[in-house]
């Protein structure tokens, strides 16, 4: 089997969708259209947006059903992104908090994906 290496999010607006991942990541889609955008993250993984009006078969889930996770090195590190993001006018849905596996926040796109910014707690 090939390797995983796109993970499409169906939306509303790809281009308006395309302008908030690039404020909110800080880089450009390397390919943008009135009805696809892609982005190519840090890790490799690439990150498409598609418009639901085009896709085949239609899609039956809206957003906020699932996460993308976004894994950082810190506790530190999650309370300046979430301030980065909040600035940016990301929607959070659920703030910087300790859970049980670490500390984590959880930012919602327009369509309402689901983007938790997360830190693994240390090992005792």
């Amino acid at each position: 089997m090939n390797d995983t290496n796109i993970l499409l999010l169906y939306v509303a607006d790809a281009p308006a969708s395309a302008r908030f991942y690039a404020e909110l990541f800080g880089i450009e889609p390397v390919e943008a259209s009135q009805t696809f955008a892609l982005f190519i993250l840090p890790s490799g993984l690439a990150l498409g947006l598609w418009g639901k009006a085009d896709v085949q078969p239609a899609p039956v889930a809206g957003g906020g059903g699932s996460e993308i996770g976004f894994k950082v090195k810190g506790a530190e590190e999650i309370d300046n992104t979430h301030a980065n993001w909040l600035a940016k006018g990301a929607t959070i849905a659920f703030p910087p908090t300790d859970l049980d596996f670490g500390r984590s926040f959880v930012a919602l796109d327009p369509d309402g994906h689901r983007l938790r910014v997360y830190a693994a707690a240390e090992k005792m």
